[in-house]
């Protein structure tokens, strides 16, 4: 097929980046995902109301913007393999140990230190492959698969939340969740024994030990950068705000408002998980095509359109399974781009900070939209609160995306200090 001709074309060393990239977004998706399976179980196990259950999630999210942008400063000096190396181990552990808590701020703790190695594992992934990937025509579809992967990690939750519930007793089996969250952490591996890291990051690294390179991250707030820095957050901020206020709590809308049982939950789910996956490979095709800007808007309207349909009007379970399909190609279809559309839009010296900077600051911000909907469920029906929520997310992805530059077909060339 041609669509997947630029595959065929990759070096073996870009595919083992390529590889080593989706497997671990895919275990980052397992760890982070598997939470939003067991807030209803958790709150008729300890009682936690619908604000604690969205604090958590809240929590893990403000975190993860903090280790993001840490992992992204870390990755600009100390390499993108051994951060990523890191990050994975963190959230790994965590997640693990989310499995022996015994309250709510246990669990809160456990979730919050997660969400930095969570944050930190995304910015060095789409660095990664931004800087590996030769060719500008297939650099948003290389990063658009590597993040695709989430629909792996995010289907395997799903499964072990399925598998869990049906062969282990519910007071053991949400704990098992999360105690099988350690195995990824076994991809570190395959990691350190297959990928190495990008010429680009190796020849501004040289540059910085010369001394031909005085950069900061702090740049990234410079008059030269700054409404980039702004821009991009913004864009970000609305991308996973929207995303958050819905997935975060369509399991309990789906067992709570429409009844189903955790089997047919689970169904519902992979049919938007499903749908998920082909949309970030529908999407990091219309980004290299029609340009990054024009796909995040295109994304944002069909997201906001169809969430509202999935969860407002009087339609039947059938046709709110077949929904799930093109709801979860817009809701993760708007990602694939922005990986590296982010590192497009800073130099070599300062890449990791800006895009560290601009996604993690959008996740934290972000992170409060599963809140607001909790706190709004309290006086408004839940389907309500996720629409207003969502709704304004993606009217920000909307504004900020006609604001910032197109990058499309940009090159990464070497460090200008190395020039």
């Amino acid at each position: 097929m041609s669509s997947l001709q630029w595959f065929t074309e990759l070096t073996p060393r870009e595919r083992r980046t390529l590889y080593a990239g989706f497997g671990g977004y895919a275990v980052d998706a397992f760890d982070f995902m598997i939470y939003s399976f067991l807030i209803p179980t958790l709150i008729a196990t300890w009682g936690m109301s619908k604000s604690e259950a969205g604090m958590i999630a809240t929590s893990s999210l403000i975190s993860s913007a903090i280790g993001g942008w840490l992992a992204g400063i870390l990755a600009d000096r100390h390499g993108r393999i051994r951060v990523l190396q890191w990050t994975i181990a963190t959230f790994a552990i965590f997640t693990f140990l989310s499995g022996f808590t015994q309250s709510f701020w246990q669990l809160l703790t456990t979730r919050t230190l997660q969400g930095i190695g969570f944050g930190g594992e995304w910015s060095v992934v789409t660095i990664m492959m931004a800087e590996t990937i030769r060719s500008p025509q297939h650099r948003a579809k290389a990063v658009g698969t590597v993040q695709s992967s989430w629909s792996f990690g995010w289907a395997t939750a799903a499964i072990v939340y399925w598998a869990a519930f049906a062969l282990l007793p519910e007071q053991y089996a949400w704990r098992a969740c999360f105690w099988v969250g350690l195995l990824p952490a076994a991809w570190i591996i395959y990691i350190r024994r297959n990928v190495s890291d990008p010429e680009i990051f190796l020849a501004t690294r040289r540059a910085r030990e010369s001394g031909f390179n005085t950069a900061h991250f702090m740049q990234i707030f410079s008059a030269a950068h700054l409404k980039t820095t702004l821009l991009g957050s913004a864009l970000c901020t609305g991308m996973l705000g929207g995303y958050y206020a819905i997935t975060t709590w369509l399991p309990t809308y789906l067992k709570t408002v429409r009844h189903l049982s955790v089997f047919n939950t689970s169904g519902y789910l992979i049919v938007l998980i499903v749908g998920s996956f082909a949309g970030y490979i529908v999407g990091a095709i219309l980004c290299d095509r029609i340009g990054r800007r024009a796909s995040f808007v295109l994304f944002a309207v069909g997201s906001f359109v169809l969430g509202m349909v999935y969860t407002m009007l009087p339609i039947t379970d059938t046709m709110m399974l077949a929904l799930g399909f093109p709801l979860g190609i817009v809701v993760q279809g708007i990602f694939a781009g922005i990986g590296a559309y982010l590192s497009e839009l800073y130099p070599n010296e300062i890449r990791g900070s800006g895009q560290g900077f601009c996604y993690n600051l959008g996740r934290g911000l972000g992170s409060f939209f599963p809140i607001l909907v909790g706190i709004f469920a309290q006086t408004m029906t839940l389907v309500k609160a996720m629409g207003i929520v969502a709704g304004s997310g993606y009217l920000l992805v909307i504004v900020a995306a006609l604001c910032l530059p197109e990058t499309k077909g940009k090159v990464l060339g070497a460090s200008r200090a190395a020039a």
